[in-house]
Formats: structure tokens, C-alpha cells, sequence
């Protein structure tokens, strides 16, 4: 007696299977597409989750450092000045800090602060600074505003270890009043090309044009307008006290308070203002966070980080489409590294040796090369991170760490995510129309030479080339018409069924 396979268990739902007639069909192991192979979701779930987890710690860290700013100095600047330091009134001295690079972020911060502190009828505002230097455009639009206030601008190069370099310098010499904390310095302000290398005559042009600019600041703030140059023309730096000697600045002060009580009744040159600080109530203002994200991302190692996480989320993305994490995570990091090639000096050369680094690791994928053309791969996205800023200024290109950190991080990606998916694709198919090649079937109608067969529990079209064929008579699948099954007689009749290839 012929043995007639058990019928296959119906949905959760307890609804019967749609026949393959009336279009896809949804069987027990997932969603079918249109041509009859299921998305296979334990490959792509580990390799999605791993490129989410990676953009979630990127948010995290970021989340924390603008919720938490590094070195705690808000906190002890308001106990060591007191209950007053909580107070807005007129009259009182507004105290902020910036810290990195100048650049666009920065110096609308700036330039607002200044305005609301004038507004405000502010005694002073006193500006702790730590910088390496920045954009020249950046520089020039704090200087105006510190020209322009009718109140006293201070800034003060602080904590001890800080610096006013380049930019930075300009900057303090256009303040009302400068200072330095001990064991900090400044100078080095010879201007340098953020459009690659310049000639002769455009080297002596731009220094030429740096010196005069700095001089005149110097000289209508009664500083030392000679050692100025200097540090236009031969890069020289001096440190907090040598500074205070040579008449660059005006006061050296370990902390704000000693710094506070040292400038009382100091009268600035050349808008004769007197400053009234001591026992002042004090304002502490602060960035908003998406000034301090647009700050902190047009950085060129956050930038380079940033791109390197949205390429590969959109690898992962093509790798596995349908999830979207990825995607979306990916091209989110890739909008903000844009923005931050927008204020850096970026230089193609190097986004298209990262874009060809990321092109070989597709290929890495598809191809087997047994690793060389991932590790090409790798040494392109160094390349491209030594050339993505096309500059002579150290602070605005990609630091070692960060090149080599980002290339370990891409090859465990590599190994680890991208392995598992090429492996996974690679497979042979275990579903889809492939998987009913060779397997076991049963007639649910003659077939003459047509007719319905029950496959894995859902009804098929079928047909076959052996003549007529019984109602309930099992048959083996031979290949796949579209949606119609190519069949014939099972050759061994008394043969238990198959689920799967024979």
C-alpha cells in the first residue's frame, strides 16, 4: 500500500494555504517573494545588529560628552566663586569656555555670546580658551566682534597645558584684555594653505597681508606689535610668563578669581573701558548642544570616523537589504561628515581612495580573493585618511590613532560581519524554489497531464510528461516552470516522503 505523506501544519492563524495560482504564498519559514525564495533573516540579523550597535556607541559617546563637558571646570568654577556665580543681573561678569578648533560653530557661539552679554549690560565677558587654530574667515569674524563690543571681551588661555596658536593668537591679540593661565603658551601664527600648497608669491602675499593684520591689532591694544610679526613671519611661541615680559599680554592669573581680582579697575586700550570685577555677581553660559555637535563634529577625526561608519552601514545595507537600520544609520553619519567636508579643507583625492576602499570590500564579498582584496581595501582607506584634508596644518588632518583605529576596527568588521554574510551567500539555497527540486510531492488531483500537488503543505500547480498520474500518488519534483511543478512518478512508490532534496 502506497504511503501517503501527513499534511503539513497550517499557520498560526489556522488559515489554509493560498495556492500558488492567486500569487505569493506565506509558508512556515517566512515571508515568499514573488519568484518563490524566502528571505533568509538569521543571516542578516547578526551582521545588522552588529553595524547598529556600533552607531549606537557612536550616539552614546557623543551624547555624553555634550551632556557632560571634559574637565569638570563648570563645576568648580561655580564653587570657588560662590552663591553669586548663579546670579543674572546687570552688571555681571559673564564667564564661558571653547576649546579646538576655530571654525564656523565656534565663532557663531562666540559672536552671540558677545551680543547677548552687551544686551544684558554685562560688566565683562571672559572667555577661557584652548586652541590649536583654525579657519581664517572663523578668526576674523570673532575678531570684529570682540572690536565692536562696547563692553570688555577677555579672553584668558586656560586651563595650565592650554594654547592660542595661530588663530588663536589673532584672536587674543584682538581682545580687550588677554591673559594666560601659568605653564600655557602661544604664538606660531604663520598662516598656512587650506587649498594645498601655495607658491612664493602667494606665500609672501598671504604672510605679508597676516603680519599687517596682527601688527594693527597689537598696536591699537598697546601690545608688543614686533614680537607679533615675529610670530606671523618665523613662527616663534612664547610661553605664559615670557609673554607677560615682552608686553604680548596683559596679566597671568593661576585661576578666573585670582584672575578677576587681578583686572579690577584695569582701564582696555583703546576703548577706555574700566572693569569692575571684583565681587561681581557671576554668569557661566555655555554652548547649546547642537553648537557643541557642530563644533565637535568639524573635527577632522570625528569627520573620518563618521564617513567610515556610513560607507559601511551602506555596505551592510546592500549587503542585506530590506532591514534599513543599517542604511539609515549609515547614511545619517554620512550627511554629517559632509558637513564637516563643507568647513574642512577636503581633498577628493582622498574620498575617492575611501570610496575605492570600501568598492573593494564589496568585491571582497563577492568575489573569493582569500583576503587580498580586503587588505587592499584597508591600505586605500589609510591613504584616503593621510589625503582626505589637503593642508599643512597638523590639527586639520586625521591623526595616526584614529587612521590606524579605524583600520582595525574595519578589518574585525570585515572578518567578523561581512565574512558571515558573503558565507551566507555563497551557500547553497535552502528555500526558495531551488529547495523543490528533488522533493517529494503528492497528487491532490490527477494529472493528465496537469493537474495540483500538495508541496511542504501548500498547493502547487503540476504537470507532467509520464501520461496520466493518480490522485493521491506520490511524485518527485523535477524542476520549476515559473509557478508550475514539473513531476513524475516517484520511482520508489513504498519510499517514506521526502522534506527536503533527494
Amino acid at each position: 500500500m502506497r504511503r501517503v505523506p501527513d499534511r503539513a501544519p497550517r499557520g498560526a492563524a489556522g488559515r489554509a494555504p493560498r495556492e500558488a495560482e492567486n500569487g505569493a504564498s506565506r509558508g512556515p519559514r517566512g515571508p515568499r517573494r514573488p519568484d518563490g525564495s524566502r528571505r533568509s533573516r538569521k543571516a542578516i540579523r547578526p551582521a545588522a545588529s552588529a553595524v547598529l550597535m556600533v552607531a549606537l556607541l557612536v550616539l552614546v559617546t557623543a551624547v555624553t560628552w555634550l551632556l557632560f563637558p571634559s574637565g569638570g571646570k563648570t563645576a568648580a568654577l561655580g564653587s570657588a566663586l560662590g552663591s553669586g556665580a548663579a546670579e543674572d543681573t546687570r552688571g555681571a561678569v559673564w564667564v564661558t569656555e571653547v576649546d579646538g578648533i576655530v571654525d564656523p560653530a565656534m565663532a557663531g557661539y562666540l559672536v552671540d555670546t558677545m551680543q547677548e552679554a552687551a544686551e544684558a549690560g554685562a560688566a565683562a565677558l571672559v572667555i577661557q580658551i584652548d586652541t590649536p587654530g583654525g579657519l581664517d574667515t572663523s578668526m576674523r569674524d570673532i575678531i570684529q566682534a570682540e572690536i565692536d563690543s562696547p563692553i570688555p571681551i577677555v579672553f584668558y588661555v586656560y586651563p595650565q597645558g592650554a594654547r592660542a596658536a595661530s588663530a588663536g593668537l589673532y584672536i587674543l591679540m584682538g581682545s580687550d584684555v588677554a591673559a594666560m593661565a601659568p605653564q600655557t603658551n602661544l604664538g606660531a601664527a604663520t598662516p598656512v594653505s587650506l587649498t594645498g600648497d601655495m607658491d612664493e608669491t602667494m606665500q609672501a602675499k598671504v604672510t605679508n597681508d597676516a603680519a599687517a593684520y596682527i601688527v594693527g591689532l597689537a598696536t591699537s591694544h598697546g601690545r608688543n606689535a614686533e614680537w607679533a610679526e615675529k610670530a606671523v613671519r618665523e613662527a616663534v611661541s612664547l610661553p605664559a610668563e615670557d609673554a607677560l615680559e615682552q608686553n604680548v599680554i596683559e596679566f597671568v592669573a593661576e585661576d578666573l578669581p585670582s584672575l578677576l581680582a587681578a583686572i579690577d579697575g584695569y582701564v582696555t586700550t583703546p576703548k577706555n573701558l574700566t572693569l569692575r570685577t571684583a565681587g561681581a555677581p557671576i554668569k557661566e553660559v555655555g554652548m547649546g548642544w547642537v553648537q557643541r555637535f557642530l563644533h565637535t563634529v568639524a573635527n577632522p577625526d570625528i569627520a573620518y570616523i563618521l564617513m567610515t561608519i556610513g560607507v559601511l552601514g551602506i555596505i551592510m545595507e546592500l549587503s542585506t537589504p530590506g532591514l534599513g537600520g543599517s542604511g539609515i544609520a549609515g547614511v545619517i553619519c554620512l550627511i554629517l561628515a559632509f558637513y564637516a567636508f563643507q568647513v574642512l579643507p577636503v581633498n577628493l583625492a582622498g574620498i575617492a581612495l575611501i570610496v575605492l576602499a570600501m568598492i573593494l570590500y564589496i568585491a571582497e564579498i563577492k568575489v573569493q580573493s582569500h583576503g587580498i582584496l580586503g587588505i587592499g581595501g584597508t591600505a586605500s582607506l589609510i591613504a584616503g585618511g593621510l589625503l582626505l584634508f589637503n593642508t599643512s596644518a597638523s590639527f586639520l588632518k586625521v591623526s595616526w590613532p584614529v587612521l590606524i583605529a579605524a583600520a582595525v576596527i574595519v578589518l574585525l568588521f570585515f572578518a567578523l560581519v561581512i565574512t558571515k554574510v558573503a558565507r551566507s551567500m555563497r551557500r547553497p539555497h535552502a528555500t526558495g524554489l531551488e529547495s523543490m527540486v528533488g522533493a517529494t510531492a503528492v497528487a491532490v488531483s490527477p494529472l493528465s497531464p496537469e493537474g495540483r500537488v500538495r508541496l511542504q503543505g501548500e498547493i502547487w500547480k503540476a504537470r507532467t510528461e509520464e501520461g496520466i498520474l493518480n490522485k493521491d500518488e506520490p511524485v518527485e519534483v523535477l524542476k520549476v516552470e515559473g509557478l508550475t511543478l514539473i513531476v513524475r512518478r516517484l520511482a520508489e512508490p513504498d519510499a517514506g516522503p521526502s522534506t527536503g532534496k533527494a
